[in-house]
């Protein structure tokens, strides 16, 4: 059985791989987006616990 990084690479290699990849960047770069990941961490960032 190949490893999950092996996997993950090959998946990433693949065109549905690099359209994924093309998907998560555009993703990243929203504006509205990057509001809601901060919007995240600033309610859940600091009620770790250890």
């Amino acid at each position: 059985m190949a490893s999950l990084i092996a996997r993950i690479k090959r998946f990433l290699a693949s065109p549905q791989g690099q359209q994924a990849r093309t998907r998560a960047e555009q993703l990243a770069r929203d504006p509205r987006n990057k509001a809601r990941i901060q919007g995240v961490l600033q309610r859940f960032g600091g009620r770790r616990r250890h």
